[in-house]
């Protein structure tokens, strides 16, 4: 018998749905049933790599509240937005095609299909699936070609949960709005609300919740605290554009930086366009001693102790914005004065001497000079390199040699080559790499049919290097040893990211059990 299936929709887009959905995965497996989560269709350039290619963070991220390595039945169909109206298609964890929004509904019935498929081979291994929907159900313009939402819900015979976000305000006509817009079979398929992020006397709610009962004639299912610094990962960029704590860009930064941060080491993100695996810096965010903010303009900048230039799903594009908004001299400036500047994956190969897309994988054939910080240069081509890696590093100048042998996890997702080379001037880059640079930094060990390789590159004394690996920063040891070489006092024992993220996911849990009414969500799910 295959395996019953709960799906949390939710009322708009960023309500809380992928967390919620994590919480239920780690609910029910307290509870003794074997769980999975899934996602048909997901647009996030916030990839995890997992074996056969890569899936969005969030089902990684609830694949580990569920206690189970995740795959890519788990979200077959992930959408990585390269521009406005171009995006890149993955299925099944591979790329699949470039497409524009009109290209890609054209393949409908084949990503439905794969997506039917996975979702079978979940059932068929898991008790439980909690399948998540991506934005509205409501979304009446495309339910015609929806395969997330409630085409879900109607193929596995799957009660909905809905949730919605009380923060912003209006989410009472948010649920309103949003249960009178589906077809009656869909609106039938509602179990349930689960009011999302509220803060405040919850006795000035209730008289509310009541009038919701009254017109729904749903239950509330329960309402969930507004969880601050909760530490888990977001599923795509919106927490970053709508200036979330933690992840807000600085404005005052110049100001703040020259008259101190109180003994704390300031680190500065910029924040691309396209930016991709941002949580890259999230376990910096666990040592008491980092000031961690996001930038986007050059004069938020201020004169950080590091500057980390993150992944991006369109590298010479945010390199065309970088310097537009001229952030180019200001960070050629920064690695001169001493600072520290890291770049990570597309970061990393903006940091070398040149980018070379003459195959086009990012758009129209064409290259580029780098920020000529690294004497690497960086070709893409056709395929992807998306796997699970570990390593260590391998030594180099500065910090690096005294940082040999500790050990490094993390993955790469990219489709660039970036190797060394001898010269220091490109021919047509016009820029000069500034000093000595050491490459192979790291040695990633072979995994399965990979063989082991060398990744990165230094110069400057060690303080500006770069590499593919990300969560570079998951492990203690490298994290507080790159920390301490730009003066931070380690506090504490130190913590890894995979530690931290457990704990996160139960206190995510404690509060959505003491919040919810999980004996109705479980015969709603078909378990009493």
């Amino acid at each position: 018998m295959p395996g019953r299936v709960l799906m949390v929709q939710g009322t708009a887009s960023s309500v809380g749905k992928s967390l919620v959905a994590a919480a239920l995965c780690r609910l029910f497996r307290r509870r003794g049933l074997s769980v999975a989560p899934f996602k048909s269709q997901n647009m996030s350039n916030n990839a995890a790599a997992v074996p056969g290619g890569e899936i969005g963070r969030a089902q990684a991220l609830q694949a580990a509240a569920a206690g189970i390595a995740p795959t890519v039945d788990m979200n077959p169909v992930l959408i990585k937005p390269e521009a406005d109206a171009r995006a890149q298609v993955v299925l099944l964890g591979r790329p699949y095609r470039r497409a524009s929004a009109g290209d890609y509904y054209r393949d409908h019935e084949a990503l439905w299909a794969a997506a039917r498929a996975a979702l079978d081979r979940l059932r068929s291994r898991y008790e439980l699936v909690v399948a998540e929907g991506a934005g509205s159900p409501a979304e009446i313009n495309l339910a015609d070609r929806d395969i997330a939402n409630m085409a879900v819900a109607r193929y596995a015979n799957a009660p909905v949960l809905l949730v919605a976000d009380i923060d912003p305000g209006g989410m009472f006509a948010q649920v309103l709005g949003t249960l009178a817009l589906l077809p009656s079979g869909d609106r039938a398929r509602v179990a349930g609300v689960i009011v999302n992020k509220f803060r405040g006397d919850l006795s000035l709610l209730e008289p509310g919740l009541d009038q919701l009962r009254s017109l729904t004639g749903l239950p509330v299912l329960g309402v969930l605290p507004y969880l601050h610094d909760l530490g888990l990962a977001e599923e795509d960029g919106v927490a970053l554009e709508r200036g979330d704590p933690g992840a807000t860009p600085d404005a005052g930064a110049a100001e703040r930086n020259a008259a101190g941060r109180g003994g704390k080491i300031d680190i500065a993100v910029l924040r691309l366009p396209r930016i991709s695996n941002f949580d890259d810096v999230d376990p910096l965010r666990l040592e008491a001693g980092v000031s961690l903010r996001f930038v986007a303009e050059p004069r938020e900048l201020g004169l950080p102790d590091a500057l980390i230039l993150p992944g991006s799903k369109a590298t010479l594009d945010d390199l065309e914005w970088l310097r537009e908004r001229g952030f180019d001299d200001g960070i050629r400036w920064l690695a001169r004065s001493g600072r520290s500047v890291v770049g990570i994956c597309g970061g990393y190969q903006m940091l070398g001497l040149s980018i070379d897309d003459s195959a086009g994988i990012e758009g129209p054939p064409r290259r580029a000079g780098g920020l000529g910080l690294l004497k690497v240069e960086t070709s893409f081509s056709a395929g992807k390199s998306t796997s699970p890696r570990r390593g260590r590093i391998a030594g180099g100048p500065g910090f690096f040699a005294r940082a040999a042998g500790l050990p490094l996890e993390g993955y790469e997702i990219h489709a660039g080559l970036t190797a060394a080379v001898a010269a220091g001037i490109i021919a047509g880059a016009g820029v000069t790499a500034g000093g000595p640079t050491e490459a192979a930094i790291i040695r990633l060990d072979a995994e399965g049919e990979l063989p082991a390789r060398a990744d990165g590159a230094a110069a400057f004394d060690g303080r500006v290097w770069g590499s593919y690996l990300h969560g570079i920063f998951d492990l203690p040891d490298f994290r507080r040893a790159w920390l301490a070489s730009l003066g931070a006092r380690a506090e504490g024992a130190g913590v890894s990211m995979a530690e931290a993220r457990e704990r996160a996911l139960d206190r995510l849990a404690d509060a959505a059990g003491a919040a919810l009414d999980m004996d109705e969500i479980e015969k709603i799910a078909g378990f009493r």
